[in-house]
């Protein structure tokens, strides 16, 4: 059966923000069906340290941690450090940390190999040292039950969109595709254990919503015209913000 799938920079924040993280856990909730990951974190000046995902945990170290995901897009009003944002934006994901011990940014970058029927993806995660990020994320992301309302209006939008592309009829295959997501859910493995029952809903509509988008946009359905088609898109790229912008409120962990 298909699951759906969460970007990798939503998922390592939500394992980091954990008390006591399992390394091994992490690295396989993270990494899933990737090469094994690896960090490399930046350290006094030009040097760099290289080593496995769970080197970010070394790089932070022990005890609590405020933990953000960024999920941005071009045009987007981003929270990103400047040091990261435009990489950020590139990738579409980043993670920010901040511990007693360290504030960072990681950015990973996605290198794909193998061929469609077998793909494979070797992921670097670049670490950088940055400034206290919080002030920033905080004026910009909403509150889970912000991220739920939009979530539900984003929904009423997808199907209205979908109606004037007309998918059913120009995209039969999609169309199953997409009656199918109602009942796929996130795959429990690849989520923290006593993960907030709130959290996971919002995570699990915002990838429902994201792989509409994905699957309705793959072809302009029913537009006759560049007008009509921008229009479509337009709407379904308000939708794919609202979805990435919950997913960010459900993965962003900050005490205040």
């Amino acid at each position: 059966m298909t699951t759906l799938d969460l970007p990798r920079s939503v998922l390592l924040a939500l394992w980091l923000a954990q008390d006591g993280v399992d390394r091994t856990a992490l690295a396989r909730a993270v990494q899933a069906d990737d090469e094994p990951h690896t960090v490399r974190a930046a350290v006094d000046g030009d040097d760099h340290v290289d080593g496995p995902l769970s080197l970010l945990l070394d790089v932070c170290g022990p005890g609590a941690r405020d933990v953000a995901a960024l999920v941005p897009a071009p045009g987007d009003a981003s929270a990103a450090p400047p040091a990261v944002s435009a990489a950020a934006t590139i990738a579409g994901e980043a993670v920010l940390v901040r511990s007693d011990l360290a504030c960072v940014a990681a950015v990973p970058d996605v290198e794909r190999f193998g061929s469609d029927l077998e793909p494979g993806h070797l992921v670097t995660w670049e670490v950088h040292g940055v400034a206290d990020w919080r002030t920033s994320v905080l004026a910009n992301a909403g509150s889970l039950a912000d991220a739920e309302r939009e979530l539900r209006q984003g929904l009423v939008d997808a199907t209205e969109a979908l109606v004037r592309l007309d998918v059913a009829r120009w995209r039969p295959d999609a169309a199953e595709q997409i009656a199918t997501l109602r009942d796929t859910d996130l795959p429990a493995w690849r989520l923290p254990a006593g993960l907030e029952g709130r959290r996971v809903r919002v995570l699990a509509s915002a990838a429902r919503l994201r792989r509409i988008v994905a699957l309705a946009t793959q072809d302009d359905g029913g537009a006759v015209n560049l007008w009509q088609a921008d229009q479509r898109s337009t709407a379904l790229r308000e939708v794919d913000r609202v979805a990435r912008r919950a997913m960010a409120a459900a993965a962003t962990t900050i005490a205040v």
